[in-house]
C-alpha cells in the first residue's frame, strides 16, 4: 500500500486515554444469499475478530433493500448510520469502519457521507480503502488471482460495474493484467464499461475456446447466480466458447480476505492526512518547498 506523504503512523490502540474504547465497523453491500453470505461476509468478520481479539466487531449494510428484504425474513441488519449511532450509544469512542467493497465507486461515496454526517459524535473515526484503490492493491490482487492459470484458456472477471467515471477503475484493472503479461485474462461489466461487447471483442481476438467465468465481485449472489452463470454464460457459448462458470464471490477466496485485514490493520496503525490540511501547509510562506509535486 502506497504511503508517500498520504498517511502519517499513528496507532489508534496506542492513542486511546482513559475511556476510550475501540470498535470496528465491517461495512458490506450485502446479499439476501445465506450460502454466499456465510462463505464471505460472516467469514470475514470472523477473520476481522480473530486478528484483533478482544476488539469489538460489528457490521453494516449499505443496500438497503437487501437490509428491507432480509427483515422481511426476519433477519436485522443495520445500515452504517444505524450502526456507527450504535456504536456511539454504547460508549465507543473510536471507530476503524472497513469496507469490503471492490472499488470506489457510489458505495464507498455513500459509506463515507454516512461517516461524515455523525463523525463529530466520536473522537476519530478512519474509514479504509476498498480492495482496489491504490495501484499496488491491484499488483496484489492480480498475482493472487492469476497464480494458477492457464494459458491455453480465457479467463473472463465480471464485474457489477457502474455507469458513471468509477467505471475506469475496471478498465484500469484490465489494462494491468496485460501490462503483467496475462493477455489471456478479460474484464467485463454488467453496468458499465468495459461492457460485455467489449470483453467478447477480446475474447474473440485470443482464439482461445475455453473460457472460465467469474464473478468479481465480493459475493456471488443475485448478479453472479443470474447474470454471470445464466445470462453471460449462454451468449459466450453462442458465441462458440466452451465455458465453465467459477461460481464464487471474492470474499470466499482466502487471499482476498486477507488483503482486506491487511488493509484494515493498515488503517488501524497509520492514519490517513487530510488533503485540506496539506494544501493549508503548501500555502503557508514558510513551508514552500523546492521539490516538485507530483499529481
Amino acid at each position: 500500500m502506497a504511503k508517500g506523504e498520504v498517511f502519517e503512523p499513528s496507532d489508534i490502540f496506542k492513542n486511546l486515554q482513559k475511556g476510550d474504547r475501540v470498535a470496528i465497523l465491517m461495512v458490506h453491500f450485502g446479499t439476501t444469499h445465506d450460502d454466499t453470505r456465510a462463505q464471505t461476509i460472516d467469514a470475514i468478520n470472523l477473520k476481522a475478530q480473530g486478528h484483533f481479539p478482544g476488539v469489538e466487531v460489528r457490521e453494516a449494510y449499505t443496500s438497503r433493500i437487501i437490509i428491507k428484504r432480509l427483515a422481511q425474513r426476519g433477519i436485522s441488519k443495520l445500515n452504517p448510520l444505524a450502526a456507527l449511532s450504535h456504536l456511539k450509544a454504547d460508549g465507543y469512542t473510536h471507530i476503524l469502519v472497513q469496507p469490503t467493497t471492490i472499488i470506489d465507486g457510489v458505495e464507498m461515496e455513500s459509506l463515507n457521507r454516512n461517516v461524515a454526517e455523525l463523525r463529530h459524535q466520536f473522537k476519530e473515526v478512519r474509514v479504509g480503502t476498498p480492495l482496489l484503490f491504490y495501484a499496488n492493491d491491484y499488483v496484489k490482487v492480480i498475482d493472487a488471482l492469476t497464480r494458477n492459470g492457464d494459458d491455453q484458456t480465457a479467463y473472463l472477471w465480471v464485474g457489477h460495474g457502474t455507469y458513471d467515471v468509477s467505471t475506469a477503475q475496471y478498465a484500469m484493472l484490465d489494462h494491468m493484467l496485460k501490462s503483467r503479461g496475462h493477455k489471456n485474462y478479460v474484464v467485463g461489466c454488467i453496468e458499465g464499461y468495459p461492457f460485455y461487447e467489449q470483453a467478447l471483442s477480446q475474447l474473440q481476438k485470443l482464439g482461445l475456446k475455453q473460457v472460465v467465468l467469474m464473478p468479481f465481485m465480493f459475493v456471488a449472489g443475485e448478479h453472479a447466480k443470474n447474470d454471470v452463470a445464466v445470462d453471460w454464460k449462454a451468449q459466450l457459448e453462442e458465441a462458440g466458447f466452451l465455458v465453465e462458470v467459477s461460481l464464487q464471490g471474492l470474499g470466499q477466496v482466502p487471499v482476498i480476505q486477507n488483503r482486506f485485514i491487511e488493509i484494515l490493520e493498515f488503517n488501524a496503525r497509520n492514519r490517513r492526512l487530510d488533503i485540506m490540511d496539506k494544501k493549508r501547509e503548501y500555502e503557508a510562506p514558510e513551508k514552500v518547498r523546492s521539490e516538485t509535486i507530483s499529481y
